[in-house]
């Protein structure tokens, strides 16, 4: 699933290249079929290449400019959102343009004397030095009208440029959402069956048993956990995102429920913010690492742990997931996967998360950083 994802979006990618590519093909084209139209309408005019290669080159430094903002500058607003930077860079961009269209082009007060006056009787005056005519009404020469219309162009072409780009990436966003969404209602679908499993619930309904004749208190609590951790998963598992506390307070559900199953053979310990945040995260993300845990890393033979902590720094929330790698792990069926997981991830970051997992020797840490919403 995720290599066919993939391979959609570099399917995006090529198409949009190609529309670029067509477009500009067509531009290219067009002085050619204007030369040749030109040459067979009136056969008197030949087909001057050096007309066209002039204009070939005023192409090419558009050409230039647009593959400048196509790979550089219009990334940093469609997909990192940096509209402060983009707009510093474009605006240098368009003044260098500027700049280089003034100091580059020929000064046409240069060329030749000024057009010959006519008198009244229709004669022409005596012609002048036009070294010292000076002419009429003529307009600052830093920017000309034909400036004016490149500068034009250039900001149409940028504009083109983005259009292009918000609408693939429309495309993706779009096939992002229905795949995040189908996944939401796996992962949903996957715990409810990890949950409703009869090895699962027969082990921890015989806890609650045992607990009635020996803590009838604690047998209530205990029932009373398992009811609020199947209310997470039906009325919360299918949203894209829960607060903090809620998740938080579903980790402490499972694992008390888990502690029931399990000896001192077992050492369980969690480490969670004191200060929680308002933020949200997605339902049933932390917990899929930790029922990972569990299910390959706990042994009723010999010593083992599992070690969780969570911090939040700087608007990114720290998850880290440590474990004893058993000889013969349990071999309990359920549970989302580490594939599917790290699916999830992708289809909700992007690449704006950090997993780091180490597969070492005697154990096992999966450390996973996403920043909050």
């Amino acid at each position: 699933m995720m290599q066919r994802f993939i391979q959609s979006m570099k399917i995006q990618s090529r198409q949009e290249n190609l529309v670029y590519l067509a477009l500009w093909g067509m531009l290219f084209a067009v002085p050619v079929l204007s030369a040749y139209v030109r040459t067979v309408s009136n056969a008197d005019i030949s087909f001057n290449w050096s007309e066209i290669w002039m204009v070939w080159k005023l192409f090419a430094v558009f050409l230039g400019l647009f593959l400048l903002h196509n790979f550089l500058l219009a990334p940093l607003l469609v997909h990192r959102h940096k509209r402060i930077i983009y707009a510093l860079l474009v605006t240098i961009v368009i003044t260098a343009f500027i700049s280089f269209q003034c100091t580059h082009r020929p000064d046409p007060r240069r060329f030749g004397p000024p057009p010959m006056e006519m008198r009244p009787n229709g004669m022409p005056r005596p012609p002048h030095d036009f070294r010292h005519h000076k002419p009429k009404h003529v307009p600052p020469f830093f920017i000309g009208e034909r400036d004016i219309v490149a500068v034009i162009i250039l900001i149409l072409m940028f504009g083109m440029n983005l259009g292009i780009k918000f609408f693939f990436k429309n495309r993706i966003d779009q096939k992002k959402l229905k795949e995040l969404q189908k996944e939401n209602l796996e992962q949903q679908l996957e715990y409810l069956k990890y949950q409703i499993n009869p090895h699962f619930f027969m082990n921890t309904l015989n806890n609650i048993h045992a607990l009635v004749d020996i803590d009838p208190e604690k047998a209530k609590d205990t029932i009373l956990e398992l009811s609020k951790m199947m209310r997470f998963i039906l009325y919360e598992g299918d949203k894209n995102g829960v607060p903090l506390t809620r998740e938080f307070d579903f980790i402490h559900h499972y694992l008390t429920l888990m502690r029931l199953r399990y000896t001192d053979k077992v050492d369980i310990q969690v480490e969670l913010p004191e200060e929680i945040p308002d933020k949200t995260v997605p339902p049933l993300m932390l917990v899929s690492f930790i029922e990972n845990a569990f299910k390959h890393g706990v042994s009723y033979q010999q010593q083992s742990f599992i070690h969780i902590k969570v911090n939040i720094e700087h608007g990114q929330l720290h998850f880290i997931c440590q474990n004893s790698k058993a000889d013969i792990p349990n071999q309990e069926k359920g549970g989302v996967g580490l594939t599917n997981v790290q699916k999830r991830l992708y289809l909700l970051y992007d690449n704006n998360f950090t997993l780091d997992i180490q597969d070492e020797a005697d154990t096992y840490s999966i450390n996973l950083v996403i920043p909050l919403l």
